[in-house]
């Protein structure tokens, strides 16, 4: 009997040997889970006769820490749950390692090049659709018509009437205080040079004049002067005339009509709303704060990118980014129960229970740390301590079997 007992301590000694090994051959594997050998004893009946490693329990609950990769679909999970994706099979398969790329189909892939599982997004809708692969899409975006801008301003409270203020002529400096221009793209694409005129009325106190000027052509019908009047206390903007057309305060409605094609303004009535709030006249320096308008000339694709809400961002060559999908993560009443099918990926059973799926960041569901990878969570000095007594274990369970082999011995010499 004492041989089989120390025997089958030298058998479960060398699966906990194997799952030492194991992990501490997987301590530079990103997303591994280390395991542990868990022994329990033997029993005929009320009679001892060993042990066995009766399971192995990883370790899924304890994240590893993180490493900077600096690439843009790299990422790992601060906190609970899985990345999601589906083998050739379509059967789900869940990691922690988030190591993904665009495949020849363009589609988002991870490492293993199974299909990452997440919500589409159509731009510009922010609407998320169903669960499943998410493809990228490669091709251009269409060019967007400028609707609106913003400019903001000092016009100086220390301008004088312009000499040839009322034969107003812009190749003549001397008929205004000062031009700004402003660019817009046309439904084509097209870029238009929207120029303000600045000009300070000695007469009319507290008030300047603005004309304009697309392309350096005037359309005096669809861009009529507008008179800015300020606060004679404060030097705030006080009104915009005429008044706009929008609900914006502070702000002008022009219609303008770009020549040799393409169309500028919003899809209702093609205006540009110019929004002048944040202005002042104040004494000093002229200065200018904001000149920004929306709308982007046509674009090429040109990568994609992760941000920290799992959005894939589609990056163009007009400089515009969108978002073309978002990745699931997936977690787990009992994680620990998981199935596991590899070093870094397990699918679903049972008693894990049934995945709930999130964005990152909603619910149970961790956020995303971009351009970062999980490390192994396998501690070398506790597995290396581990080894040691292991060593020691199997070096008794020897000495049973030696000891059992000598007295064996002497009892045969003494018959």
């Amino acid at each position: 009997m004492g041989f089989d007992i120390a025997l089958s301590g030298i058998q479960a000694i060398n699966q906990q040997l194997d799952t030492i090994s194991h992990n501490i051959a997987n301590a530079g594997t990103y997303g591994f889970k280390s395991s542990r050998a868990n022994f329990s004893s033997l029993y005929a009946g009320s009679t001892p006769t060993g042990t066995e490693v009766s399971s192995l329990t990883q370790s899924i609950g304890q994240n590893g820490g993180t490493v900077a990769t600096g690439r843009g679909l790299d990422a790992s999970i601060n906190g609970r749950g899985f990345f999601v994706s589906k083998d050739n099979q379509g059967q789900s398969v869940y990691s922690r390692v988030g190591i993904f790329a665009k495949d020849v189909d363009g589609y988002l892939t991870n490492g293993a090049g199974q299909r990452v599982q997440g919500y589409t997004q159509k731009p510009p809708s922010t609407q998320l659709g169903t669960l499943g692969d998410l493809p990228i899409p490669t091709g251009q975006i269409p060019a967007v018509a400028t609707t609106k801008g913003s400019f903001s301003l000092n016009v100086s409270r220390d301008w004088k009437t312009p000499v040839n203020a009322a034969t107003f002529d812009p190749t003549d400096w001397k008929s205004f205080n000062m031009s700004k221009s402003m660019v817009l793209h046309d439904s084509l694409g097209g870029e238009r040079v929207l120029t303000q005129y600045f000009i300070k009325d000695d007469t009319v106190p507290d008030a300047i004049t603005v004309k304009y000027l697309l392309d350096g052509v005037a359309d005096a019908a669809g861009a009529p002067d507008t008179v800015l009047t300020f606060d004679p206390t404060t030097g705030q903007l006080a009104s915009v005339a005429p008044p706009p057309a929008s609900a914006l305060a502070n702000s002008v409605a022009l219609k303008l009509t770009p020549a040799g094609g393409g169309a500028i303004g919003d899809a209702v009535d093609g205006l540009v709303t110019l929004d002048y709030t944040g202005t002042t006249n104040f004494y000093g320096e002229a200065t200018t704060a904001i000149n920004a308008a929306d709308g982007y000339a046509s674009g090429s694709y040109v990568g994609v990118e992760l941000n920290e809400k799992g959005a894939m961002i589609a990056k163009y060559t007009n400089g515009q980014k969108q978002s073309v999908g978002v990745l699931a993560i997936a977690s787990f009443p009992d994680e620990g129960a998981l199935t596991n099918i590899s070093d870094t990926s397990w699918t679903a059973n049972a008693q894990s229970g049934t995945p709930l799926y999130d964005t990152p960041g909603v619910g149970m569901a961790g956020a995303l740390n971009v351009a970062r990878l999980e490390q192994s969570n396998v501690d070398i000095t506790s597995e290396l301590v581990g080894l040691m007594t292991s060593q020691r274990n199997y070096q008794a369970n020897s000495k049973v079997i030696q000891t059992q082999s000598a007295m064996m011995q002497s009892l045969m010499q003494a018959l």
